[in-house]
């Protein structure tokens, strides 16, 4: 592993150590962008995550929600924010949240950690935005 994989890796060990069930994704961002984590981009439904740091870049490969050949959902803004809420209230593990996303027509999203801005895509070109809070992380 090199020192940014490691710095990466840490951020998210310490950052799922103090994340409360509800509302937890605005804690992970906040230890992620202190860390030096700019920009967050994953694709579904590889569950490919590429993190922009300060110092370079990191990839980390999840377990893919498919295998083989699928059609594509169509993209359902409203089905989309039912799992956004859902995770947000703490009803979902995170491997679930992907997979709804998923299932929403979701082929991916950008977290931009210094604006706290998170927009979900479509295959066709569709878009959803949401903002979350700032908080304060005491270390």
């Amino acid at each position: 592993m090199t020192n940014l994989t490691s710095k990466l890796i840490e951020a998210q060990q310490f950052a799922m150590s103090i994340r409360p069930k509800v509302g937890g994704f605005p804690v992970l961002a906040e230890v992620l962008r202190s860390a030096g984590v700019r920009s967050n981009r994953w694709s579904l439904p590889a569950c490919q995550a590429v993190y922009q740091m300060k110092e370079g870049s990191v990839v980390q490969q999840g377990t893919p929600l498919v295998s083989g050949v699928f059609e594509i959902a169509k993209f359902d803004r409203d089905a989309l924010i039912t799992a956004l809420r859902t995770d947000q209230e703490g009803r979902s593990s995170f491997p679930e949240f992907l997979k709804s996303a998923w299932e929403a027509g979701v082929i991916g999203y950008d977290v931009d950690f210094a604006s706290r801005k998170v927009v979900y895509y479509g295959v066709n070109g569709e878009s959803y935005l949401e903002e979350y809070p700032a908080v304060t992380v005491e270390r």
